[in-house]
């Protein structure tokens, strides 16, 4: 990782230490998910990177999403928009004038998605394999 997003990363954790490194790194790489995902290289709305988020998180960790979630500190989907905001106000992220943080506000419940909503996946692809 750049030496000078690390140094960055410390500065905002200082300033705002409710999230770990990783949540930020994780966010940075669910943008470049979203991105490649909706086959554009332009700026995504806080709507489609949540999705993306959400997709990510399942796919890189599974039943353990809640627990990882929960680690770095991210408890909902405002939490993420608070360390895409975080990033914004550091320059290491860019915003138009339509992003807000209530773009990210009570969008998707984590429970439902990542515990549930896992396991509710995990039923339907047994089932398909029997």
């Amino acid at each position: 990782m750049n030496r000078n997003f690390e140094h960055i990363l410390e500065t905002i954790q200082i300033k705002d230490p409710r999230y770990k490194q990783e949540a930020y790194e994780f966010m940075m790489e669910a943008l470049t998910f979203t991105q490649k995902r909706i086959q554009a290289h332009r700026h995504v709305t806080g709507e489609e990177l949540l999705d993306g988020a959400k997709d990510l998180v399942i796919r890189k960790f599974g039943p353990l999403a809640m627990t990882v979630l929960q680690h770095w500190g991210v408890k909902n989907t405002e939490d993420f928009g608070h360390l895409v905001f975080n990033l914004v106000e550091n320059k290491i992220l860019s915003k138009t004038e339509q992003d807000s943080i209530e773009s990210f506000r009570n969008r998707y419940d984590f429970e439902d998605v990542f515990r549930r909503g896992y396991r509710n996946q995990l039923h339907k692809k047994i089932s398909r394999m029997r």
